[in-house]
This record gives structure tokens, C-alpha cells and sequence, in this order.
């Protein structure tokens, strides 16, 4: 998946609090100014060094709990693992701090940035959907919770590429049933793309793959109806041309012949 970058200027201002005494320091134990910590976090994480920044915005809170930036590292923390692609700890940092801090400012940017590590994770439609469906989940919530933001804006964007690729899904095991000859089995799939997710690209050849199984049944009635459903809603589909050829019977060149027949 496309990564989305943000820019993190409002949670990365430099600290202007001044520096102040010595530090104590003991064998495994530095004590550092909140300040020292917070401005090496965010140097780290300009020059890319994601991992080590967020020990450091970690190290913020562990050191200084109580002062206003240990808020700001939570955050910063989370994006820091989540730039280095380590998403089940961005995931912990992200679901601690809107524990800790529901009505914070930048609790939108805390769920979308979780939305997000669901989001890059998910694999290709071969694959376990498990993914997909947490990244759903997480995009409805920004979405539910944030209807106004801009983060919900881009996340009703994912949301229907989301849908698109649990479709994909869909048709993936629906094609591989019509191969091995299993209609029924094929056709429950390719029904459940059209009822639903009926917004999404898949729905035209889903349709097109009804008739072909209903007509592989012998159920012409319901292969007819189904085509005209197809017809109605894409009548210049292709997939629709070729369903139309398929019932009166025409020539099928190799390219528009049932999908399980070309194999």
C-alpha cells in the first residue's frame, strides 16, 4: 500500500525551554532535561532514525511524566514506529494515548495514524483478509468519530479501496470454485459481491460470471435475469457483451469465452 506522509510540524515544534543544571548521572540512569530529550528525539527522527526516536519520545515520559511534552512524545512516539514500519508497537503507543487522552486535540490524527497501520499491512487479495478487515474497522472509526476532518476525508478514500480489495477477495474464490465446477459455491461468492459491495469495481464481471454459472447449471431463466440485471445497471460494459453473447448463443472467440473454459 501507498504510504500517506503527514507532516508532523504541529507535533515536532522545537522545545524552547531552557536548559537547566547538571545532569545526575548514574550507571544505566542519565537524568536529562525534558528539553535535551525531546530536541535529540526529533533530530533523530529529521535524519531518519525512526526506531531510535521514539526510544527517545519514549524516554520523555519515562523521565518526565508529568510536563506537557510527555503528551506530545506519546504521539510522536507512535508516528516514529509507525515510519519505521513497526506497527504493533505504533499500534500499542496509538491506543495507550487515546486511552489517556480522548478529548486531546490530536486524537483524529491518533486513530487515523492507527487506521493507517492496519492499512499498510494489507496483502494481496491471495492472501489472509484478516488485515483488510482491521483496517476497515479503524477507517470507519475515523470516519464515525471525526466526520469533519480531513483525516476523514482521506480515510472514506481508503475505505472504498478497502471495500474494492475484500471484493477482489471475493472474486478470487468464486473464480477458483467456477474452475474446479462448484456453481453453487461460485455463484454465493459472486452474490455476495453484488449485494455486498455493490459500489465496487468487481461488481460488472461478478454478474457476468452469474450467468455463466447459472448457464453451466442449466438454469437459463436465472442466467437471463441475471444478465439483464447486468445490462440494466453497465449497459456498456463489456462483461455485458459478452453475457449477451453467451445467451444467444453466437461465436465466443477465446477471449470471451466463460472464464472457466479459457483455462
Amino acid at each position: 500500500m501507498r504510504r500517506f506522509r503527514f507532516p508532523v510540524l504541529a507535533l515536532g515544534a522545537a522545545l524552547t525551554v531552557a536548559l537547566s543544571g547538571c545532569a545526575d548521572k548514574e550507571e544505566k540512569y542519565v537524568e536529562r532535561t525534558v528539553s535535551d530529550i525531546y530536541n535529540n528525539a526529533l533530530d533523530l527522527l529529521e535524519n531518519g532514525d525512526n526506531k531510535l526516536a521514539a526510544q527517545e519520545f519514549d524516554e520523555v515520559e519515562r523521565q518526565h511524566p508529568y510536563s506537557v511534552w510527555a503528551t506530545k512524545a506519546q504521539l510522536m512516539a507512535a508516528y516514529a514506529y509507525y515510519n519505521s514500519n513497526s506497527y504493533d508497537d505504533a499500534i500499542i503507543a496509538l491506543d495507550r494515548f487515546v486511552q489517556l487522552h480522548p478529548a486531546n486535540r490530536d486524537a483524529a490524527y491518533a486513530y487515523y495514524l492507527k487506521a493507517l497501520c492496519y492499512y499498510e499491512q494489507i496483502s494481496d487479495v491471495a492472501r489472509d483478509q484478516k488485515m483488510t478487515e482491521l483496517a476497515l474497522g479503524a477507517l470507519g472509526e475515523v470516519v464515525k468519530r471525526f466526520p469533519e476532518s480531513t483525516f476523514a476525508r482521506d480515510a472514506k478514500v481508503k475505505i472504498d479501496l478497502t471495500y474494492d480489495h475484500l471484493a477482489g477477495k471475493e472474486m478470487e474464490i468464486g473464480r477458483y470454485y467456477l474452475t474446479r465446477k462448484y456453481y453453487l459455491s461460485a455463484i454465493n461468492r459472486f452474490k455476495t459481491v453484488v449485494e455486498k459491495f455493490d459500489t465496487t469495481t468487481h461488481v460488472p464481471e461478478a454478474l457476468h460470471r452469474m450467468t455463466e454459472a447459472y448457464l453451466a447449471l442449466g438454469i437459463e431463466s436465472e442466467a437471463r435475469k441475471t444478465a439483464s440485471v447486468l445490462g440494466y445497471n453497465f449497459p456498456g460494459s463489456e462483461w455485458y457483451e459478452d453475457s449477451y453473447r453467451l445467451l444467444e448463443g453466437g461465436p465466443v472467440q477465446a477471449q470471451d469465452k466463460p472464464w472457466y473454459q479459457v483455462w
